[in-house]
């Protein structure tokens, strides 16, 4: 089975393993050494053959005319997570669509998790004031409302992330609130989450209100200033999706207030400007976009864009699909 590879050529040994590489191999005619960062870089004949694409972080658009000159494509099996590359209108034309989504997912709730926890210890705002005041900090007396035990996570969005996050909080002695217009009930209670309808009203019975919608446009500044001035004081916004998700404005505002605190992985955009407030407030941890796979983590994501490559050369179906 002929296929391509089409990718930043940068990103390339990051990913596949010398491993992956030799199984890829084998599987499918396909040259390593050769990373497309345009189509137009392989030949007529060549487009005309392949049956396979593996793409990747910075692959090159592929729209109508590229599918036109490719009639033999079947499947792209995409190492990276979303596919905007890709002309939605593949799956018309029998191509089949893989995904890392899933893969890249378990980073993302495990860095969410942990900020979860830290979070609720109170654990960043007690290092600064320790470093700052260079005393001994009496828990106790000055950290009354520390603890993971017994609070409240708000989660929004149901996503592959958000969804791994609920599982994973299901060991901990939380409460889980959802909210996420998509899923029913049942689906939450499987999820060990209460089904909330109102953002406002979940996020006034959240401590910690973690993010995990998909930035559509329609959801863009979804967690607006009611949304944030409803949480109680001392309450927690953890943001590891998109910037765009957040009212920004309201959220500085709110935080100038000192009222409530900010774990921010994501901003919009999402290198601040030097001089930003985001990068000064004393209520907020700063990230730069650590949560999603990154060194060791992203040979997960070759690993399973390899699976996907078996899968499709057995004729099985891909256990990772995704519709453009």
């Amino acid at each position: 089975m002929r296929a391509l590879l089409a990718m930043a050529p940068e990103a390339f040994p990051f990913v596949f393993t010398e491993t992956d590489l030799h199984r890829l191999t084998r599987l499918v005619d396909v040259d390593p050494s050769r990373i497309l960062t345009s189509f137009a870089q392989a030949a007529a004949s060549e487009l005309d053959e392949v049956e396979l694409l593996v793409t990747g972080w910075g692959a090159p658009s592929l729209g109508a005319s590229e599918l036109d000159a490719m009639p033999n494509l079947r499947g792209v099996v995409h190492w990276g997570g979303g596919v905007a590359f890709l002309d939605p209108a593949a799956a018309e034309r029998g191509i089949a669509v893989s995904s890392a989504r899933a893969a890249n997912a378990i980073p993302v709730a495990e860095f969410t998790v942990a900020m979860i926890v830290l979070a609720a210890k109170d654990a960043f705002w007690a290092s600064r004031s320790y470093v700052q005041q260079q005393r001994r900090i009496d828990r106790e007396l000055e950290l009354p409302h520390a603890g993971l035990f017994g609070t409240t996570v708000g989660i929004v969005g149901a996503s592959s992330i958000g969804t791994r996050v609920l599982q994973m909080l299901r060991d901990y002695d939380v409460e889980l609130l959802l909210f996420d217009p998509s899923v029913g009930p049942e689906r939450a209670a499987q999820l060990g989450a209460e089904l909330v309808d109102d953002l406002e009203d979940l996020a006034s019975r959240s401590t910690i209100l973690s993010i995990h919608a998909p930035e559509l446009p329609h959801l863009r500044g979804m967690i607006s200033r009611e949304v944030l001035s409803a949480l109680p004081d001392r309450a927690t916004v953890i943001n590891t999706a998109r910037g765009g998700l957040i009212d920004q404005e309201a959220l500085i505002a709110e935080l100038e207030t000192g009222r409530i605190r900010a774990i921010l992985d994501v901003t919009d955009p999402d290198v601040l400007p030097p001089g930003h407030p985001l990068y000064t407030l004393p209520n907020v941890f700063l990230t730069p976009h650590l949560a999603g796979s990154m060194g060791s983590e992203l040979r997960r994501l070759g690993s399973a864009a390899t699976a996907e490559v078996a899968r499709f050369v057995a004729g099985q179906p891909f256990q990772h699909p995704i519709v453009p």
